[in-house]
């Protein structure tokens, strides 16, 4: 695609994107936001570039115009010129104009694109532009910014920055008023299609519109983070994604997920994906332009294009476009940051970006006492010169009871060298950080003798061995649970491992897990515990099991076939029954849109080391080519990767026997070796031999991806 002439092919299919909908250095800004002053940035800014349209034509020493009839990439109906009944100054103001196009034209439109390429580039600042939208059903008019050169690859890799974006503005919403909103949006990551964008919708408020009045819109970029402005007020946050390493000093998970960068290194040739601040680091220039229908437009409100609307023209008003760079850095952009209250919460306006997980050898959970001692995690008496011993619970079976006497100790469980007696023994730190996402520290406890202090507060404590050995102490009502030991009850207590971290605590390396009343009040306690464990809820996806999965229905590639839910015997009840005819094909489960799934792939990474698919299956009718090899095939991402593996080549190394009942088990690891991402599995195949496979007919039942 060229960059030039291409504004962003979306694939939202349009629809997505509506739901994506002072200075201080380190400090928080003091901004007084209920007296903002839209027209100016906070101090500090410092204005570098401006265009205020005085003049009486578009200076062209700022300004590029796009001449090309390409649609934007996006099958937009526009022809760009530099017609002045296109783009034209009057009165201070910028105009560009949306006209029906002469008789014949190659589109049906006329419209303007200008872009400050080469004239005006710029890595970080506030860029700020005044504009009346226009409306109408088809108008979509942008403001936003390329990469002056593609440093990182062609689009998206280097990047796009949507600053201000809207489409049919004034014509009836989703939700059965008149459209308003304005978006703003990245686009990044892998090439297309196979891109990612995050993005926010700004709704205006009630009986106010963008069409109807100018306001002010801006973005404030700085290295590492993008916010988004309308009339001063702060309403998208996206910032580069931020990696967990484990103590191993592996990539294993993410703190914050956000935009990420996929390029080829200039040193090995390899590609190789990013989670820094590219491609969101280089040389930027501003586009302003107004398109008529595409992809987006006529996919959403009333549909297509509303010829009235354009009639005697749809008009893009700019008052001005500047430019600031923050004074006390500008080689960073950092400093001047206008923020309010909950620019970096998720539940505000903080976004999540698109950015591939690192995953280190999958996910193993910790269990520290099941029904027996862990012979590297013993039970311990810190200070108090008891000794913990397990005891059979009438209602849990096997438990560890600790007791406090009158000298102040702590109790839980240890694996450090010095504390460890078992000869086989050995002291293990657990790596968490692979859990973090998901994951918990959890464990079960029941108070037989409540401390003889009734104000007691009892306490959870973790600590962790890492290069710098940390802590995290939190009173037992802080978790998930929220609630107070009861004397005589067994009770649950969970607390995920994102709280854990947010208390300053290392999960790389947590070596001791406590449970016990407050230090010098816990005279006269007596409690068991049992299931202590860190660990999370494992995915799995039932795909067929007595009847389909309609997130992943049936599926016939290539033949025209409908494959169907058959009656079996008792101990299969209902079954998917597939059969071939003359036409090759490949038939299974498919989760993709395009074939009627959900569009939700399985996420399969937290089970990579253990994981495995496993399906049933009986051939009624063998093909007709009686030697024919059988395979399965799986798929991910839509067919970025995928992975063919003969059904003999299966844990049970089997071939199908006609009319007989036959398990066949992958597991992920395997399949991952041989190539498969399984974060993203989206198809699962079962078949004859391409081209062989005519008059078989087979049924699967018990189709699953599972932790075992």
């Amino acid at each position: 695609m060229n960059i030039e002439t291409t504004h962003i092919t979306r694939l939202l299919a349009a629809i997505s994107l509506v739901t994506l909908a002072g200075c201080g250095g380190d400090s928080a800004t003091k901004s007084n936001f209920e007296n903002v002053d839209a027209s100016e940035p906070v101090s500090d800014w410092q204005m570098v570039w401006s265009d205020e349209f005085e003049g009486s034509a578009i200076d062209t020493n700022k300004w590029n115009y796009e001449l090309n009839c390409d649609g934007g990439g996006n099958n937009e109906k526009q022809c760009y010129t530099d017609s002045e009944q296109n783009a034209f100054i009057a009165d201070g103001v910028l105009n560009i104009v949306a006209l029906p196009a002469e008789e014949g034209a190659e589109k049906p439109y006329t419209s303007a694109r200008l872009n400050t390429r080469y004239n005006a580039d710029f890595t970080y600042g506030r860029f700020e532009v005044r504009a009346k939208l226009p409306s109408g059903q088809g108008s979509w008019p942008a403001f936003w910014m390329l990469p002056t050169d593609e440093v990182y690859g062609t689009w998206p890799r280097s990047g796009e920055i949507d600053v201000l974006e809207s489409v049919n503005l004034k014509t009836p919403d989703e939700d059965g008023g008149i459209e308003s909103s304005i978006h703003g949006t990245l686009h990044y990551g892998r090439a297309w299609p196979d891109n990612s964008y995050t993005g926010q919708e700004y709704k205006f408020p009630e009986d106010t519109n963008p069409a109807d009045d100018f306001h002010t819109y801006a973005i404030e970029w700085q290295e590492g983070e993008i916010r988004w402005y309308v009339d001063g007020y702060l309403y998208a946050t996206q910032r580069q994604s931020e990696v967990l390493y484990n103590s191993k000093n592996e990539p294993a998970g993410l703190k914050h997920r956000g935009w990420f960068a996929e390029y080829f290194e200039q040193g090995s040739g390899e590609l190789e994906t990013h989670w820094d601040s590219a491609p969101f680091d280089k040389d930027f220039h501003l586009l302003l332009n107004l398109a008529v229908g595409g992809d987006w437009p006529e996919n959403v409100n009333d549909l297509g294009i509303d010829a009235s609307a354009f009639e005697n023209g749809q008009t893009f008003a700019i008052d001005y476009v500047r430019v600031y760079q923050c004074a006390s850095n500008p080689d960073t952009g950092k400093g001047c940051e206008t923020i309010r209250p909950g620019y970096d919460s998720l539940d505000d306006a903080l976004l999540e970006g698109d950015a591939p997980v690192p995953i280190a050898g999958g996910v193993t959970p910790l269990t520290i006492f099941g029904d027996s001692f862990n012979i590297n995690w013993p039970a311990w008496d810190c200070c108090g010169g008891s000794t913990p011993a397990v005891v059979v619970d009438e209602q849990q079976g096997n438990t560890v009871e600790f007791s406090v006497g009158e000298n102040p100790t702590v109790n839980g469980f240890i694996s450090r060298a010095a504390n460890i007696t078992d000869e086989a023994g050995v002291a293990s730190p657990f790596d968490a950080t692979p859990l973090l996402a998901q994951g918990y520290f959890q464990f079960r406890m029941k108070v037989t003798s409540a401390p003889a202090d009734a104000n007691s507060t009892w306490v959870v404590k973790l600590e962790s061995a890492g290069d710098a050995p940390t802590a995290a102490e939190l009173p037992i009502t802080q978790s998930v649970e929220g609630i107070a030991p009861v004397v005589g009850q067994w009770q649950t207590y969970t607390f995920k491992l994102t709280d854990l971290v947010a208390a300053n605590l290392d999960i790389s390396a947590i070596d001791v897990v406590m449970i016990f009343p407050a230090w010098g009040t816990g005279n006269g306690a007596v409690y068991r515990v049992d299931d202590v464990k860190i660990t999370q809820d494992f995915p799995e996806l039932d795909v067929f099991s007595d009847t389909q999965n309609l997130d992943w229905p049936m599926w016939d590639c290539c033949s025209g076939s409908t494959p169907v839910e058959v009656m079996d015997d008792e101990e299969h009840g209902i079954t998917a029954e597939f059969t071939i005819n003359d036409t090759p094909t490949v038939m299974g489960f498919n989760s993709r849109t395009s074939v009627g799934g959900s569009g939700e792939a399985f996420d399969a990474s937290a089970i990579i080391t253990v994981g495995q698919i496993t399906f049933d299956m009986k051939v009624t009718s063998m093909p007709s080519t009686p030697d024919a090899p059988w395979f399965f095939k799986v798929e991910s991402n839509e067919g970025d990767s995928a992975v063919e593996l003969a059904l003999t080549e299966s844990v049970e190394g089997i071939a199908p026997v006609l009319n007989e009942w036959q398990t066949y088990t992958y597991t992920l690891s395997d399949l991952s070796a041989a190539g498969l991402d399984v974060s993203a599995i989206d198809v699962l195949m079962i078949f004859p031999n391409w081209g062989q496979g005519a008059g078989a007919t087979y049924r699967v039942d018990n189709v699953t991806v599972s932790n075992p």
